[in-house]
Order: structure tokens, then C-alpha cells, then sequence
């Protein structure tokens, strides 16, 4: 089980970022989100989407957003997950499936998927976000080979992250938490740019996690 979180934490450190070198004001939405030591918790486990609404404008062609996430707890039931959705429009105040209209980044573990869209086990998908209740899949990447690359002492480990997205292109470029001149890419489909939003939202299913604040 260890393993098993930590690959969650390790391949979201590859996948998913927020903020721009900094934490700015952020609203804590559901879940329990606060700051300990110099970092961002959400520390219920049992919340299934827990998000925080963290203020970005990002209307800039280039858009870079870095921190580091640490695994913290729980998971244990076979069922987590961890995201953020990006160039959110409007912010919404209470716990929601969307996040008004957004692309929403996000990495699955699941025992027991509901439906074949979801790999079992490990997988990250890509949702765009058209309303706070209206989420379509775009893709879903099955991951389970990255779990063979983890061992127990990398959960002890907090993992950095760095995603530079083309807000006109719509080329997301994801780098290697381990080698930084490495970096992984695709491109979103063009009928949804030019990618436009002052907020992120940062969220996660059913385990603990921690986030550098600057």
C-alpha cells in the first residue's frame, strides 16, 4: 500500500502543478485545507473532493506553474485521486464536481473503476470543464507501469513539479520531477483556446497531501 501512494504522489509530481513560484490567497472550498509550516494541508482523508480555490490571473501567452506535493496519509481503501483545473473562470464557493469552465489535470488510483473509460489502478485523465456540474473526458492514460519505480523510502519524499502550458497553442508541457531537462508533452484539441481564467483549483479524493506555499 505504501507503494501504492507514493507512485499517486510521484506520477502527480510529474502531471499536476498550480501557482506561479508562490501561493497566493487561496479560499478553502471542502476537505480541511490549512497551513503548516510554510506548507498547504489538506488532511482529510476521507473528503472526496476537497478543493481549495486559488487566485492566478492567467491570461498571459506562457503560463508556468511549480511547487512540490508530499504524500501525508490515508488511501488505504484502494480509491484516491489528485488534480487541479486550470484557466477556471469563475470560481465557485462550494464543493463541486467542475470548476465552472476549465481543464481539469488529474491522476487516478482505483481498485474498482465504475466505468471503462478508467483503467484499473493507475491513470491520469484529462476532463474539460464546461460548467460547476457539466466535466466530459477528453483522455485517459493508463499509468500501471510507473508502480514497478517506486520504492518505500520515496513516500518519505516531497516530489517537485513544473508544467508550462501554451495558453494560444494549447501545448502542455509536464517536466520530469527527476531529470528537469526532460519534459513530456501533448496538445489540447484548438476549439478550446485561446485558454483564458483567474483562478486554479486544486483538489484531491480520499487521501492526505501536502503543498509548498512560498
Amino acid at each position: 500500500m505504501k507503494k501504492m501512494v507514493l507512485v499517486l504522489v510521484l506520477i502527480a509530481g510529474a502531471v499536476f502543478a498550480y501557482a506561479q513560484a508562490s501561493l497566493p490567497n487561496y479560499q478553502a472550498v471542502s476537505g480541511s485545507w490549512s497551513m503548516i509550516g510554510g506548507r498547504l494541508h489538506q488532511t482529510d482523508e476521507r473528503a472526496r473532493l476537497a478543493r481549495v480555490n486559488i487566485r492566478v490571473p492567467q491570461a498571459s501567452d506562457i503560463m508556468t506553474y511549480e511547487f512540490d506535493a508530499k504524500y501525508e496519509g490515508g488511501a488505504e481503501d484502494g480509491h484516491a485521486g489528485f488534480g487541479i483545473h486550470v484557466y477556471v473562470d469563475n470560481a465557485f464557493p462550494r464543493e463541486a464536481w467542475g470548476a465552472g469552465r476549465s481543464i481539469l489535470l488529474w491522476l487516478n488510483y482505483d481498485e474498482r473503476p465504475l466505468t471503462s473509460d478508467i483503467p484499473k489502478g493507475f491513470s491520469a485523465q484529462v476532463y474539460r470543464s464546461l460548467s460547476n456540474t457539466d466535466m466530459r473526458l477528453i483522455e485517459s492514460i493508463d499509468l500501471n507501469e510507473f508502480f514497478y519505480y517506486v520504492t518505500d523510502d520515496d513516500l518519505k519524499l516531497a516530489w517537485p513539479v513544473k508544467i508550462v502550458i501554451n495558453s494560444n497553442s494549447g501545448e502542455v508541457r509536464v517536466y520530469d520531477p527527476v531529470d528537469p531537462t526532460y519534459f513530456y508533452y501533448f496538445n489540447l484539441n484548438r476549439s478550446y483556446l485561446p485558454l483564458r481564467g483567474d483562478w486554479v483549483v486544486l483538489r484531491t479524493n480520499g487521501f492526505k497531501a501536502s503543498f509548498t506555499a512560498q
